[in-house]
């Protein structure tokens, strides 16, 4: 007799991911230990939201220093470059595991011609930059009264 098993095809897509990084590990490289092959592939996480003023993009970027950040914009695309370090310590260390990534990144994303390119306004803290473009005018909703006659 065979038990019934819950389908779940959408944890399986997401898993997928994890399980090629691990395959690649252990084909490459030690088990629990990267390849130099496989450095570098690592990009943060983006929030994309928008307020009646504003287009607000939030990214994670845990471990890193705003100094480890370059922001610009260049023909209405928005670029976040930078580099997750790896904390190097002069004692040995047997790591058992290691899945925290490192490595540089880039991210781009077009914006709308909605966006004022010239009022960006950024900030750091706790591990997520905030960055928020100001919308023209012509862009933010209004409200039309109604008039009854």
């Amino acid at each position: 007799m065979r038990a019934i098993a819950r389908c779940r095809p959408f944890r399986d897509m997401i898993t997928i991911p994890d399980d090629m990084n691990r395959f690649f590990e252990g084909f490459f490289g030690h088990p629990g230990e990267k390849s130099e092959w496989l450095e570098g592939a690592w990009n943060p996480s983006v929030d994309i939201s928008e307020t009646k003023d504003n287009l607000i993009i939030k990214a994670e970027m845990p471990g890193m220093n705003k100094e480890d950040v370059k922001i610009s914009i260049h023909d209405n695309i928005l670029t976040l470059k930078g580099e997750k370090k790896q904390e190097k310590e002069e004692k040995e260390e047997n790591f058992h595991r290691v899945e925290r990534s490192y490595g540089s990144f880039s991210r781009s994303f077009a914006l709308p011609a909605t966006v004022k390119a010239d009022q960006v306004k950024a900030s750091y803290k706790d591990g997520v930059l905030n960055v928020s473009l100001a919308k023209i005018e012509e862009a933010k909703p209004k409200e039309i009264p109604i008039v009854i006659e």
